[in-house]
Parts: structure tokens; C-alpha cells; sequence
């Protein structure tokens, strides 16, 4: 498992139904993601909470925007969830002490105040019921629209993949690499990928610093990144004036970036885990650990007879790994199949747990999840024809799993 996974390689749930083809996000408004608040904003308080439209932005980057127009720190505003830059997104904001009318007044490229209100805390991570898609599948004929409603179908009855999606590995698609590198202590791989190793993916003045670490100028290849890479290439000169000692330069690596890199990992080693089972995802194994739709409980399965039922009612699911020292271990077949994935990467649980900042505290997750509200439809505009598809999922899963499952062209 020295390579990324990619995700296009994962089997479908619906491989013996014909995909549709097509291209999704071909114009910003083909993809529309909505928040679903978990609670309602009660009108008072001292934060103001304020719903934003934005396009072609990431969440972190609209809050910088904002920030830099209220006068306040990135650090100030609370949000629910992170959401692409591609296509337009609806989300709900929080920041305190700033009024109503001064948020409503404000006038932003790639962002719209939708509406404001207040409440008595800030929103935090996770707050939030679910995300409703509203997607547009261009370049397909009519006539397919029969097997995309197929595939629905045996989404909604099966249950969706919950696969972690494209985004999660990086623009490269090598985080998890570069996250198993580092706990294993090869820190030079590690920081080779960071810093060299050139694709095709590569343009500008990032292929131009990779090429230069590649090609051994460090001096060049800091120099080279531009601003949007300030934290590489810092890493980068870390690495150079301390007679390229990769520990350090690791070491070096903003947190936040380090936490993404092991969270790659574990997300690719759980994708993996889904992908074994995917032609039985409906299905409870001897000693699974269960996951309960209505709370997101877990318990260990003693008797399948006896739970399966609950399973096929979608009740409860099958979960799989998110490794680390918290997690809750399955017994039995569901424990065997997750050492073989473990094994297969040449890590061992000592090592998910090792010290240095390394620790991951991991979790479980389902392995598929409900596909609800789904309506599909055929349109035209002025760009032509396509599939109107409109669906909602539960946090953290992804819609671009849906839409592979439909279009089956990578």
C-alpha cells in the first residue's frame, strides 16, 4: 500500500447495472450542496448566526473573506461543516458580537448573505443533520434515465457505499502515502512526496518547486512556491538549513496538515475495509461492531440471527475502521478481515497508536448509509441536456458516491 488508492478503482454496489456516462460540476450551478442544520437558531443571543451562499470557494477561504470584511479572526467564526470549492453551497455561519444588519449589509464577491439571525452559542463542527444535493448530470442522453433510476433504486434499498471521497487524498492523491510514511518514521519519503515527486497534476509555480527539490536546489524550490504555500515552503527551507534532516522538517509541518496526512491514511484503510464487503454491505458478519442510524451508537454483534434483521430494516449497518488506540474492536470474521488490511499497509496497532504526535484516536463508521429524499428528472437549459438529480446524505459522506455509482466513467 505504498501508493494512494484511487478512488475510481473501488467496485461499484451496482457493477452489473450500466452506468450513464456524463461529466458532473461542468458549471457551478450543476452542483448545489445545502446544509441541514441540526437545531434551529432561536433568535436570541450573542451570536449572530448568518446563512451564505457562496461559489467557488472553500469554506476557509470564504471565512477569510468575511474576516478580513467584519475585522475579526478566522479563528472567530464557528461552521458546521467544510465544504468544496467547486459549485454552490449554502451553510450556516457564527460569529459574536457583530450585528445583524452589519453582516446583512455586506456586499462580497463569490459570497451572498442569505439571511441572519441569533443564538446563545457558536456553531461547532459537526452541528449539523445532514447535506441536501442538488446535481446536474451534463452530457448524457434521455434515454438513460431508466438506469440511473435502476441504480437508485438499489442505492436507497442497500444503502450507499460510504466511501470517503477524491477530496479526502489531496489534489495529488497521495495524503494516506505520505500519512503511512510518516508513521513509520521514513521521514524522507514522507517529505519527497511533500515537496518533489512531479505528476501531471502539477502546473505552475508548483511544478516548478517540485522540480527544483527533485533536482536537489532547496534554496530554488522554497523560493519558488508561491503564496498560497507559505507552510511548504517553510517546511521546504526547515529541511535545507538543517542539512536536510527530514525529522526535522517533518517536525516542521503545520499540525493541522500532519492530522490530515494520518486522517488520509485511516481514510484509505477504511475505504479498503468497505471495499472487501461492498457485494454484502447490507449484510452482518460475526463479531461486526453495529452502528445505530438513530444515535450513531455502536455495539458489538453477538448473535447475526438474532441482529440481521434490524440490519436489513436499516436500523443498524456494519461498521468499518477508522484506526487508533479509541477505537471499538469487532471479534470474530469482521476483526480478521480488518488485521488483513493492516497488514496489507505493513502497519501494526502499536504503531496506529505511537507517541510524538502521532497518536489517532479513531472511531468507528458505517458502512453504507441512507439515501433519502431522492427525486431524478431530465432537463434542458442553455447548455444543453442532462440528469436532474436531487438527494440528501448524512454528514460526512459523499455525494461524488453517488454520482460514481451513476456515471461509472472514473
Amino acid at each position: 500500500m505504498s501508493d494512494s488508492i484511487a478512488t475510481q478503482t473501488l467496485p461499484h454496489l451496482t457493477a452489473n447495472i450500466p452506468g450513464v456516462g456524463g461529466v458532473i460540476k461542468r458549471y457551478d450551478r450543476d452542483f448545489v450542496v445545502e446544509e441541514l442544520p441540526r437545531y434551529e437558531a432561536s433568535g436570541q443571543g450573542t451570536h449572530t448566526y448568518f446563512c451564505i451562499e457562496k461559489q467557488g470557494l472553500s469554506t476557509p477561504a470564504a471565512i477569510r473573506v468575511l474576516s478580513k470584511a467584519l475585522g475579526k479572526r478566522d479563528r472567530d467564526f464557528g461552521y458546521a461543516g467544510l465544504k468544496d470549492v467547486h459549485g454552490i453551497t449554502r451553510q450556516m455561519l457564527s460569529i459574536e458580537h457583530v450585528s445583524q444588519p452589519k453582516i446583512a449589509a455586506l456586499e462580497l464577491n463569490q459570497i451572498k448573505i442569505i439571511s441572519t439571525t441569533r443564538h446563545s452559542n457558536k456553531i461547532k463542527l459537526g452541528h449539523l443533520r445532514g447535506n441536501r444535493f442538488d446535481i446536474r448530470i451534463r452530457e448524457v442522453s434521455p434515454q438513460v434515465k431508466d438506469n440511473a433510476q435502476q441504480i437508485l433504486d438499489v442505492l436507497q434499498n442497500r444503502g450507499l457505499p460510504n466511501y470517503f471521497g477524491p477530496q479526502r487524498f489531496g489534489f495529488r492523491g497521495d495524503n494516506a502515502a505520505i500519512g503511512r510514511a510518516a508513521l513509520l518514521n521514513d521521514y524522507d519519503e514522507a517529505i519527497a512526496m511533500m515537496l518533489g515527486r512531479t505528476t501531471h497534476r502539477d502546473k505552475g509555480s508548483a511544478k516548478m518547486a517540485r522540480d527544483f527539490f527533485d533536482a536537489g536546489n532547496l534554496a530554488a524550490s522554497a523560493d519558488a512556491w508561491d503564496r498560497g504555500f507559505r507552510d511548504t515552503a517553510r517546511v521546504c527551507r526547515v529541511l535545507s538549513e538543517s542539512g536536510q534532516d527530514a525529522s526535522k522538517a517533518w517536525q516542521a509541518v503545520n499540525h493541522g496538515m500532519r492530522k490530515l496526512y494520518f486522517s488520509a491514511l485511516q481514510s484509505e484503510m477504511f475505504n479498503q475495509v468497505v471495499a472487501s464487503r461492498v457485494n454484502s454491505i447490507d449484510q452482518l458478519l460475526d463479531g461486526d461492531v453495529a452502528w445505530k442510524h438513530q444515535n450513531g451508537a455502536c455495539f458489538l454483534v453477538e448473535n447475526v440471527d438474532e441482529e440481521q434483521p434490524r440490519c436489513s430494516a436499516f436500523e443498524i449497518s456494519p461498521t468499518g475502521p477508522l484506526f487508533g488506540k479509541k477505537m471499538k474492536e469487532p471479534a470474530g470474521e469482521a476483526a480478521k478481515m480488518e488485521e488483513a488490511v493492516l497488514a496489507k499497509a505493513n502497519l501494526s496497532r502499536n504503531q496506529i497508536s505511537s507517541p510524538e504526535g502521532k497518536r489517532l484516536d479513531g472511531a468507528r463508521r458505517p458502512l453504507r448509509v441512507p439515501l433519502e429524499d431522492v427525486s431524478l428528472d431530465h432537463g434542458q437549459d442553455d447548455h444543453g441536456s442532462f440528469i436532474h438529480l436531487t438527494f440528501t446524505l448524512p454528514p460526512g459522506s459523499y455525494a461524488t458516491t453517488v454520482t460514481r455509482e451513476i456515471c461509472k466513467n472514473g
